[in-house]
């Protein structure tokens, strides 16, 4: 709707707004003249230039530069005729010159200070505008991360359960025709009849394995006290009785308690205990170490140690992938799927899981936990 100008609304809106500042520093002035002037009368002594300097600067912050200068000059003007002898007189005395010159100095002073100021705030609301938004936006991006990262973890959960029916036929089936069928087929007939046994093995482990990568996220954590010592030395128990037969040197450190899920952590520990013992099976002698390094100061850092064929730390980012492998599965057996475990569980726990390692070097595989107790979000 347009605005026109009439007798009952003398200024437009441009105008208006353009005048307002204007008239601001006017009576900023006005205000300070009749102040000083009162002060005068009832004897108070050097009123006048503090005042005059708050006007400016009260100009210079509500209406800026324009506005400011105007202050400047009625200031100026103002300070000269009715406060700088001889009063009343636009003659200054040349003793009081300097005087005269200071307040004005100040004044710019005061104006210059006040503009800047207020960009800086000015500056400083428009980040602070901009960072609510970017927050918002942050904010809204995360709950639309989890609500996907939900779909997808019930999007692998009902694919893999799903698959195991169909893939439990082919195997079974493939079972009978190598019981039954065995005598009448050639020997390449018998390869691809255990190769579909192999590659039906190798499917199921994958199913199970991502079934149990999606449980992860899915199930509630049951926070007690653990003792990592005690669990760890019973997941090495169990896979010492696995390697049975080979030559492999255990060295177990003292570890701390920790505060987490039980059967959780137990899952992290057989994940890199039984990694080191398979990826040290190319050595005469294996050499394992398990124990406690130095972390930082709130938290608590486990280390897994081996004397195995390592890997490049070039693709140290891909070991806690889902299905990254850096060794080619005819060497040795796996899904990729055990490491990316090791990592959600950990940062279920509030803390992370790393690794460094050498080719033909051995490797060392780390996590941590926080020393105080996390309540499950």
């Amino acid at each position: 709707m347009n605005v026109l100008t009439t007798p009952g609304n003398p200024l437009s809106p441009p105008a208006a707004r353009w005048a307002r500042p204007y008239g601001l520093a006017a009576g900023f002035v006005a205000c300070a003249l009749g102040l000083a002037l009162l002060g005068r009368v009832l004897v108070i002594e050097d009123l006048a230039f503090p005042l005059f300097l708050m006007a400016v600067g009260a100009s210079v912050w509500y209406g800026g530069t324009g506005p400011g200068v105007l202050a400047i000059v009625g200031a100026s003007v103002s300070f000269a005729y009715f406060f700088t002898p001889p009063l009343y007189q636009w003659d200054i005395q040349a003793s009081d010159r300097p005087y005269f010159l200071a307040f004005i100095l100040f004044a710019l002073m005061v104006g210059w200070f006040a503009s800047r100021r207020h960009r800086i705030e000015q500056e400083l609301r428009l980040a602070r505008d901009e960072l609510g938004k970017v927050n918002a936006d942050l904010e809204r991006r995360t709950i639309e991360l989890e609500a996907s990262n939900k779909e997808l973890e019930a999007f692998a959960y009902s694919t893999s359960h799903d698959l195991r029916a169909p893939l439990r036929h082919i195997a079974g089936y493939t079972e009978l025709l190598q019981k039954h069928a065995l005598p009448q087929l050639d020997e390449k007939s018998r390869r691809y009849v255990a190769m579909v046994l192999e590659s039906a093995r190798r499917m199921g482990e994958l199913i199970d394995d991502l079934l149990a990568f999606s449980k992860i996220g899915r199930a509630e954590t049951q926070t007690t006290l653990v003792n990592l010592d005690e669990l760890a030395r019973e997941v090495v128990g169990e896979v010492r009785r696995d390697t049975a037969g080979r030559d492999i040197v255990w060295r177990i450190g003292a570890l701390p308690s920790v505060h987490g899920d039980r059967s959780m952590l137990r899952i992290v520990l057989v994940n890199l205990i039984s990694n080191a013992a398979k990826f040290t099976r190319t050595r005469a002698q294996a050499e394992i170490e398990i124990g406690c390094s130095q972390g930082k100061r709130d938290e608590i850092v486990v280390f897994v140690k081996d004397n195995g064929v390592g890997f490049d730390m070039t693709y140290a980012n891909k070991l806690f992938c889902v299905f990254q492998r850096l060794h080619q599965l005819e060497a040795f057996e796996g899904t990729g799927i055990g490491l990316a475990t090791v990592e959600r569980i950990m940062s279920r726990h509030g803390g992370r899981a790393w690794a460094e390692g050498v080719v033909e070097g051995g490797a060392t595989f780390y996590f941590s936990a926080p020393r105080q107790r996390r309540s499950e979000p």
